[in-house]
Parts: structure tokens; sequence; C-alpha cells
């Protein structure tokens, strides 16, 4: 049985300064801002950008194009998404792509889910959150789909 190896990589990153990566990691084609903090497990993709001060735990998936503030919190295990699957599946056509735009003092609670959407600055949302619409007034936000409680 062939099969093809690859391996996980940190390449062609913009670095600020003080930036703490656990390996293993996949890192790529994006840059991070000063005193960022990177745990195992994490995938970063091309064309995303994570300001200063941020913190991504393990297991979380940043795919492209995604912006990140200044102050984020991104929990264990978050996930965010730029194909809404709009042809019936997985679109392979980058062109069909969502981007994601995170102000500054956003923190996800682990295992939410973030769709293509804007979430203003100083937000909160729940663990086990789904965001499916832009979040626009600062608060705390929790649920499937993720609603304001306060």
């Amino acid at each position: 049985m062939e099969y093809q190896q690859k391996q996980v990589s940190i390449r062609e990153v913009r670095f600020g300064k003080n930036v703490t990566i656990v390996q293993p990691s996949n890192i790529y084609q994006c840059q991070l801002g000063d005193d960022c903090f990177v745990g195992p497990f994490v995938e970063i993709q091309n064309d995303v950008s994570i300001g200063d001060n941020c913190r991504v735990q393990s297991h979380s998936f940043i795919c492209s194009l995604v912006s990140l503030g200044n102050n984020c919190f991104v929990g264990h295990g978050v996930i965010f998404v730029n194909d809404l699957f709009t042809n019936g599946g997985p679109s392979g056509n980058p062109s069909l792509w969502k981007k994601t735009t995170i102000g500054n003092n956003v923190y996800f609670g682990s295992n939410s889910t973030i769709l293509p959407v804007s979430i203003c600055d100083n937000v909160v949302i729940g663990a086990g959150a789904v965001v499916t619409k832009n979040i626009t007034v600062p608060g705390v936000y929790a649920g499937n789909p993720a609603k304001k409680l306060r």
C-alpha cells in the first residue's frame, strides 16, 4: 500500500516578538502578533492574521481568511469555518470561501464553532456555541445558534 506522508510544519510565518508555539502544530503562510501563544495540535492556515497578546489553546483550527484582533483567547478545540458548502459539499474553490473578522478582547470557549462572521470588540463566546451570524453588540453569547445572554 502506498501513501504520502506529510510532516507538520511551521513555514512562511511572519512572527511578532515573544511568540511561543508548542509542537506539534501546523502553521503556515500567516501572521502572528507580539506575545502570542499557540498550544499543541493547532492548525493555522494561510491568510490568517492574529493580533498581539493572543492565546490559541490546543486542538484548535483556524482556517484561511480569519483575522483575530488583539487580546483574544481561543479555547481548546475551537473551530473556524470558511466554507459554507454552498454547492452541497466541500468547495475546493477558494473564491467561494468567506472571511471571518474578530475584534479585540474576544474570548472563545472550548469547542465553539465560528462560521464566517464579523464579531465586534469585547465579546465572550460560550463553550460549545455555534456562531452563525455577525455579532455587533458587546456581551456574552452562547448556544446553537449563539444568542446574547447578557
